[in-house]
């Protein structure tokens, strides 16, 4: 069989695959490695389609890998920007209580953060219109270092680097097939085999189905979630200077709307998290029979549902109702109405789950062999993602 040789041959063209790209290039400029992107373009799926934000690590539980990767891999890609001219602001964020149970949750998530060694402190009501006048809240945390960035165009340096080194970025080319051999791994690919001394697992939305494919099951299947999102008229985007964050519920697994002031001058409000019926479902109405057979057939899935379905039917309801969406934001910033809104594109999640029905929360990383799986990169894995590539790269070098 005719194949296209590297030392090193990196599966997903999103940010985590490509900056693990770099890393490895860095370490190692000798070794020759090839990123494989099924798509014609790199970063069109998670990557292309999140806030930008650049994540401080306050919601972390100390110890995990997103806490410890979180401020690394900030710290690292704020200064790779710095390097390469790409533009990225520290605009910081402000997380709200509206009332005294939010206040309580506050405290806790200050606590965390301080944990993490984030830089933040708890601001009363008259700093926080200081900082953001439309706002409401009785108390906030203020984070001043949270930032903002366009994760597209770091993608594309990564890629511009790696070519200059050698390597490169194959287009068109899905994985059809791994074959772990004693000496060299084989990726079947649309596009033609390739054969490498090791491999990486980064395919994001289809990351537990490439593990599969090389006789992995990494003990979670993930499911789509389409996050939906609006952005403020240019009228109106007075109504946030920065990012503004709500109190996570602790019985609900997503976070919530929030307001994010974006690097170009937009603000983008949300998202909502529903049931995507395609791990590419960006609108209501694609479908891949395929992907939700798969979700509908998961034990994990429906013990999910029925943990949670309360908070579902309200996030559907977002979802068809505009004025709904527009209620959930005016908890934050009261001012703000639904003529101030249109309509942004959508993102999915690839939450992975677990067959107790958890949310799988951490990253979760699993070598065998050759072949290193990024099994779950949920946010801030776009922070983190040089830091996670550090860590594969030290994985691969062992």
């Amino acid at each position: 069989m005719n194949s296209t040789s590297a030392d090193i041959v990196i599966i997903g063209g999103g940010i985590v695959g490509l900056a693990t790209a770099e890393r490895m290039s860095e370490r190692f400029p000798e070794k020759r490695v090839i990123v494989l992107e099924k798509e014609d373009a790199i970063a069109l799926h998670q990557t292309g389609r999140n806030s930008g934000v650049l994540h401080s690590g306050m919601y972390y539980t100390p110890g995990s890998l997103k806490a410890t990767n979180c401020q690394r891999g900030k710290t690292l890609m704020e200064e790779f920007c710095t390097r390469e001219g790409i533009p990225f602001e520290l605009c910081g964020k402000v997380i709200v209580a509206l009332n005294d149970v939010e206040a309580k949750r506050l405290d806790d998530i200050f606590a965390r953060g301080q944990a993490n060694g984030v830089a933040c402190e708890v601001i009363d009501a008259a700093r926080l219109r200081e900082l953001e006048p439309y706002a409401a809240g009785i108390k906030a945390i203020h984070v001043p270092d949270a930032g903002i960035i366009d994760y597209t165009t770091v993608c594309e340096r990564f890629a511009a680097r790696l070519a200059d080194r050698g390597g490169g970025v194959v287009t068109g080319a899905r994985a059809t097939a791994l074959h772990e051999r004693t000496s060299e791994v084989v990726v079947e690919t649309t596009h033609g085999a390739f054969t490498a001394h090791q491999v990486v697992n980064c395919a994001g939305l289809h990351s537990d189905r490439v593990a599969k494919l090389g006789g992995v099951n990494p003990g979670l299947k993930i499911v789509p979630f389409r996050g939906e999102y609006y952005e403020l008229k240019p009228e109106a985007r007075h109504l946030c200077n920065t990012l503004i964050y709500p109190v996570p519920d602790p019985a609900f697994p997503f976070l919530g709307v929030h307001l994010t002031r974006m690097i170009g001058g937009s603000v983008e409000c949300g998202p909502n998290a529903v049931l995507a019926f395609a791990r590419e479902g960006y609108s209501k109405t694609v479908v891949n029979l395929g992907d939700l057979a798969e979700t509908l057939s998961y034990s994990g899935f429906w013990k999910l549902s029925m943990r949670h379905w309360k908070m579902g039917m309200g996030e559907m309801w977002r979802s068809v109702s505009r004025g709904a969406f527009v209620r959930a934001l005016q908890r934050l910033v009261p001012e703000l109405r639904e003529a101030d809104v249109v309509t942004a594109p959508a993102g999915v999640r690839a939450q992975a789950v677990g067959a107790d029905g958890r949310m799988v929360d951490d990253f979760t990383i699993v070598r065998t062999g050759r072949v290193v799986h990024v099994c779950n990169a949920p946010s801030p894995a776009a922070t983190s993602s040089l830091s996670i590539g550090e860590h594969v790269v030290d994985l691969l070098a062992q």
